[in-house]
C-alpha cells in the first residue's frame, strides 16, 4: 500500500536523536559563576572536531513588574561585556540553594524596592543554546507594594516606571535588547491582545 511521502511538517517525523559523539572533555576555565569546557567530538557528518561549552552555575531569573494601572518597571545599568547601557526587567542569578520564585522576588526587591504579592511564570528559555547551557525563568509580578531598594555592590541601577506603550516602543526601537526582557515584553504584549490561553487576566 502506498503511504505517500512523509509529512515533513509534522514533529512526529523529526529525528531528535543526538548526532554528536563525545570522545573526550577537559575543563578550560572555572570561576564562581561559570565553567568552560572543550570537548573532542565526532560531528554529525562523522568528522572529528571540537566543541566549546559554557556551563552556568546559576539559573537566570527575570521578572516583569506590572502595576495596577498596567504600567511596567524597568531598570537600567551598564553591561560590562557589551560595553553599553541597557534597559531591562529586574533579573539576576539563581543559586542551587534558592528557588527561581524566591530569586525573582529577591531581585525585584533589591533592584526596585518592589514586593510582588503575585508571581506568575510566563516563560522558560535557553538563552544561548549553541554555546551554553544557561536556562532562564521569566516571571510576571503583580499586586505590587513599594519598599527600599537594596542594589548589590556590582550594580549601579536606575529605575523607571513607564506606561506600557512606552515600554513597547522602546522594544520596537531596539532600545531593549536583553533577551529575558524581550521575552517578557512579548509575552505581555500577547496577554494584552487577549492571547492568554488560560483566560487569566
Amino acid at each position: 500500500m502506498n503511504q505517500g511521502p512523509p509529512d515533513h511538517d509534522s514533529p512526529d517525523h523529526a529525528d531528535t536523536s543526538n548526532p554528536w559523539t563525545t570522545l573526550a572533555s577537559r575543563e578550560i576555565y572555572e570561576n564562581p559563576w561559570i565553567r568552560v569546557r572543550e570537548d573532542q567530538v565526532l560531528r554529525p557528518d562523522g568528522r572529528p572536531g571540537i566543541y566549546g561549552v559554557v556551563e552556568f552555575k546559576n539559573r537566570a531569573v527575570g521578572v516583569l513588574p506590572v502595576d495596577d494601572e498596567g504600567r511596567v518597571w524597568l531598570v537600567g545599568q551598564y553591561r560590562y561585556p557589551l560595553g553599553i547601557y541597557s534597559w531591562e526587567i529586574p533579573e539576576g542569578g539563581c543559586p542551587e540553594s534558592e528557588t527561581p520564585e524566591a530569586t525573582a522576588l529577591r531581585e525585584l526587591r533589591e533592584e526596585t524596592g518592589l514586593v510582588a504579592a503575585r508571581l506568575e511564570l510566563v516563560a522558560t528559555a535557553h538563552l544561548s543554546n549553541a554555546v551554553s547551557d544557561e536556562v532562564a525563568y521569566i516571571y510576571r509580578g503583580t499586586e505590587l507594594s513599594q519598599g527600599p531598594d537594596e542594589p548589590e555592590g556590582c550594580e549601579r541601577i536606575q529605575v523607571r516606571r513607564v506606561e506600557w506603550d512606552e515600554a513597547w516602543q522602546m522594544l520596537r526601537r531596539g532600545e531593549i535588547t536583553d533577551s529575558m526582557s524581550v521575552i517578557a515584553l512579548l509575552h505581555e504584549a500577547v496577554r494584552r491582545m487577549g492571547g492568554v490561553a488560560s483566560g487569566e487576566k
